[in-house]
Order: C-alpha cells, then structure tokens, then sequence
C-alpha cells in the first residue's frame, strides 16, 4: 500500500540531511534527549521517533517546524513517543479551547486538507486519539495516523472506544504486514517508505527511506561535438541527461548515461535482532542502529570487574537492545556504505565535541563498531547534524 504525494520535487541535486534531536536510551540526561531525529529531503522534513521534549530540540535545530509534514514511531515506549503530542500541538496550531460564549475556529477543521502524517504500530492511533481528548486539545489542521499491523495484531479498528476527533482524518490505514514486510508504506514519484519489524522488548519497526533512481553523471565532451557537428539544437542534452537516446540527423545514436540509484537510509529502533530488516536494508548508503550499552573496561568509571564484552552483550539482549559490535555486524552484514551508533544509555556523555574525556568514550564505543564493520563508525549527539551525498561512481 502505498500514500502518494500529489507532486515532490526531485532532490536528487541537494543532500539529504540527517538532523540528530535525542540520542539518549530510557533515561535522559544533561547532555542527551530523548529518541527522535529529523530527516530533511528537499524542502520537507520527517521526524522519526519523538520522544519528550522533541519540540525543544527542534527549536534549537536548524530543523524548521513549519516543515515537518511525517512523524515515523518505531514502537511505544515513552522515551521515544512522549513528545508527539506537544510536536503535534506546537505545528498543528493546537490549545487547550476557548471560554464559554467565545467561539473557536479550530472547531472547525477543514479536513479535506492535506493531513500532518503519523505512521507507528498498533496503539499509536489510540494513544494520540487519547492524549488529544483528555488535554482538551484542539489542532486547527488535519492529522492521520496510520498503523503497521503485525500478523497477530487486529488488523482492523482503532484500538480505542473514544470517538475520533474533528481533526483526526477518517483516511487511517491499518497496513497488514505482507511476506514479513510493510513495503511502501508511503511513496511518491520520488521517495518511498517501506518497514519490516525488529526484535525488542515490545513490538518495534525498522524504517527504510529509499530515494527514486537519479539521472547518471553526464560527461557533455562526449556528446557536445556530434551535437554541434549535425547542428542539432542543444536541448537535446535534457533528454540525454534524462537517460534517454537521441537520433542526429546523420543516423548517429548518442545515448545518456544510464540512471543512478538513488540514496536509501535506514533507520531502527530499539532492538537486539534486526535481521528481519536485511530484505529492505541491503546497501543501505547510511545505517542508523542503537547501541545502548558497551563494555569499556579501563575507560568508563565504575564498570564491574566481573564484566565482560559477552556479560554486556547478554544484558543488553535481554533488555532488548544492542552493543556496537552488533551494530558493525549487522552494518557489514547488509553492506552499509556508513554506520551511525544512537541511542546511549545515561552513562555515556553526549558532549564529546567540547569534553576530552567524552570524546575518549564515544571514540572507544565507536571503534568496538568499527571492528566488527571494517570502517570508522560515528557517535551521534544531540544536534549533531550530517549530509548524506551520492556514492562515488566506480
């Protein structure tokens, strides 16, 4: 299934821009928000996960919340869902109503209207339909949530008794999960979302964004002379740039370079076993993986002397989550171009850009990635904000 966009203009020209807003695990910290980042493809954005206080990171990003038109929710647990409402509030006009006799516009809400898109699993339909009711909270533009059903999920209803409110457009989708996947969940002429799931403590989704085959590189020394040669008008460099043959009128064939593909990123959430993942995931030109806990002995104050690399990885497993070796495992294991490590527990500072011994850290959870991944691995901290480009052509 798929929601297409009336018309998105190709971004193929500009970088895709990774915007980091929490990196934290359960528990925030004085350096670390909770779960959320924000992916800008042209002049959109999607945010996926939005956990507390998203929208004040956003405010301290170069992030614009007028721009965000998606938010992703890869599972339910708070710290990556308790912001969606107050994010929600602060981009859809939203307050708490008027006095009695005084009337209030946002009463009426024109539904027709292109709707602010949230995609999540089961019960986040309910969880926003709630929030709104029992805050009294009114948004003057249209909003849609639309559920990744897992095979032993209801696949239809709401999961709430409570009426769905005048913002709320009826066009939810319940999306079933088909051969293990949910593909193109959302797709356009240019982008499209496909999700599988991900093992965790609760039901948890994988995003991929996939970006639409892009015109190749033209090199114009190669077509310029027979174009001048036969004088034939130079538009014709459109069609070739396009990926299209030209015929000159002396029956010379050129044809364009051959189309390119375009970027995809993948994005997880909690998760201790992503392999479900691997069909959507292959040579992903970024991975974005947790990696909650870390074994650093002799660098982290206070480690156990009783701990070790396996002790770490079966704790972290048994809560649900992963180490960076797993991360860089899985990274080499579906041939990502970069890994990017998110989502740290409290322990690990997220200020490593102004601390040295942050830095010493953060350097040494990224080097037990990059190990297992053959290449450097980034830490992410908050606001830390990256492009994503075109691979070099071999």
């Amino acid at each position: 299934m798929s929601e297409t966009s009336a018309s998105r203009l190709p971004i193929h020209s500009s970088p895709i821009n990774v915007t980091f807003l929490g990196t934290a695990s359960a528990m925030p910290s004085s350096t670390r928000n909770h779960s959320a980042l924000a992916v800008r493809l042209g002049s959109d954005v999607w945010l996926f996960d939005c956990g507390e206080a998203t929208q004040h990171q956003v405010q301290k990003s170069n992030v614009k919340m007028g721009k965000i038109e998606k938010v992703f929710i890869t599972h339910t647990h708070g710290d990556h869902i308790f912001g969606l409402i107050p994010l929600l509030a602060g981009c859809l006009n939203g307050a708490g109503g008027t006095a009695d006799g005084i009337e209030d516009p946002r009463k009426e809400v024109n539904v027709n209207e292109p709707p602010f898109e949230i995609y999540g699993p089961l019960g986040t339909r309910a969880y926003v339909r709630s929030a709104l009711t029992y805050t009294h909270t009114m948004l003057s533009r249209p909003y849609v949530v639309h559920e990744l059903r897992f095979p032993s999920d209801p696949q239809n209803g709401d999961h709430t008794n409570l009426w769905r409110l005048r913002s709320e457009s009826p066009t939810g989708r319940n999306i079933p999960q088909v051969d293990g996947v949910w593909s193109d969940v959302y797709k356009d002429s240019i982008l499209s979302v496909s999700a599988a799931p991900i093992y965790h403590s609760v039901p948890c989704i994988g995003y991929t964004i996939t970006e639409s085959p892009v015109p190749g590189k033209i090199d114009p020394k190669k077509y310029i002379p027979d174009i001048k040669r036969t004088n034939t008008p130079m538009n014709v460099m459109r069609l070739l740039q396009a990926g299209e043959s030209v015929r000159l009128s002396d029956g010379t064939v050129l044809q364009g370079p051959k189309p390119r593909n375009g970027r995809k990123i993948v994005i997880l959430g909690d998760t201790y076993d992503p392999s479900p993942m691997i069909p959507i995931a292959q040579d992903a030109d970024l991975l974005i993986h947790e990696a909650t806990n870390a074994h650093l002995p002799g660098i982290v104050p206070n480690t156990r002397d009783d701990d070790t690399f396996e002790s770490i990885q079966r704790t972290a497993m048994e809560r649900g989550h992963s180490t960076p070796q797993m991360a860089g495992a899985f990274a080499k294991r579906i041939g990502a171009a970069s890994l990017i490590l998110n989502h740290f527990s409290a322990r690990y500072p997220g200020n490593d850009n102004v601390d040295p011994e942050a830095k010493i850290i953060m350097d040494a959870i990224g080097n037990l990635a990059a190990i297992e991944y053959g290449k450097p691995v980034a830490c992410a901290r908050d606001l830390m904000s990256i492009d994503i480009g075109f691979r070099a052509i071999e």
